[in-house]
């Protein structure tokens, strides 16, 4: 941030973002914008277009990595940088094969701003300030100028207003939405040994809220398991504001990739073009 001024949430809100999300709370970050991707699938449009390419089905480790590295390109490198400019370029390139309406648009980004924030009122070891929401805002929002997508609202609050109002108008139950979100909580339960997997699905249950399970036609978790993962990533929250502050940011674009052996190419992230 430029030490003469003053620091602002608009205009500093690259720095602030990457330091939130590498820095202060990575690992939440990361859970959060997880849970981001089921609130995309409870949209029977959105749901029935991932479930319509097959990627999400076919190819999920991949499909998972490829936007995990391009959201990650975009956070750690800004979106004014190089290779944050050819991150939001090759995100556009695969939005640009689909038909994909405004309002879906908006409210996948919406989830990106708000699935964080929410994460963090429950399960963070502190609690962002109201700058550093404010800056988590704008930066998702400058993402959204530079994706052309139309009526962005101008306050966290009018954004959550309109995000709420389209999952009333549009989550429901489709066959499409539950075979892209069974897709991808067996990708997450794959990273488990196998005795742990049926914990690990049901555990996903449990950070679900009622609209998304009835969306996917999925069962609840067990009242006690809810308990136990709510409590668990609270005394997490309780440990962490007692150990050392992370020194080193934690960067997913330099992390392993079975996919990717030898390093990727941003160009070429996504799926091969179609036909």
């Amino acid at each position: 941030m430029n030490g003469s001024l003053a620091p602002d949430p608009r205009r500093d809100c690259q720095e602030i973002v990457r330091h939130l999300a590498t820095l202060l709370f990575p690992w939440d970050t990361t859970r959060s914008l997880e849970l981001a991707l089921f609130r995309t699938f409870a949209s029977a449009r959105i749901g029935g277009l991932l479930h319509a390419t097959g990627e999400f089905e076919k190819r999920t480790e991949k499909r998972y990595d490829d936007t995990d590295l391009i959201i990650s390109e975009i956070i750690e490198n800004g979106f004014d940088s190089p290779r944050g400019a050819s991150a939001i370029a090759r995100m556009n390139a695969l939005h640009g094969r689909f038909r994909i309406a405004n309002e879906d648009f908006l409210y996948v980004l919406s989830t990106f701003v708000f699935e964080p924030i929410r994460w963090n009122q429950r399960f963070g070891w502190r609690r962002m300030t109201e700058f550093e929401q404010q800056a988590w805002f704008w930066f998702w929002r400058n993402l959204g100028e530079r994706m052309l997508i139309r009526d962005l609202p101008d306050s966290l609050g009018d954004f959550e207003r309109a995000s709420r109002a389209y999952e009333a108008a549009n989550f429901r139950f489709s066959s499409a939405n539950q075979q892209v979100a069974l897709a991808t909580r067996e990708l997450f339960a794959g990273w488990f040994p196998g005795v742990f997997r049926p914990l690990v699905r049901s555990s996903i249950h449990a950070l679900l809220d009622p609209p998304l399970l009835s969306a996917f036609g999925l069962q609840p978790a067990p009242r006690w398991l809810v308990w136990t993962a709510e409590h668990a990533l609270r005394l997490r929250a309780r440990v962490l504001r007692w150990l050392p502050r992370r020194r080193r940011p934690k960067l997913r674009t330099q992390i392993p990739r079975a996919d990717y052996p030898q390093g990727y190419r941003i160009e070429s992230l996504g799926p091969p073009p179609l036909g």
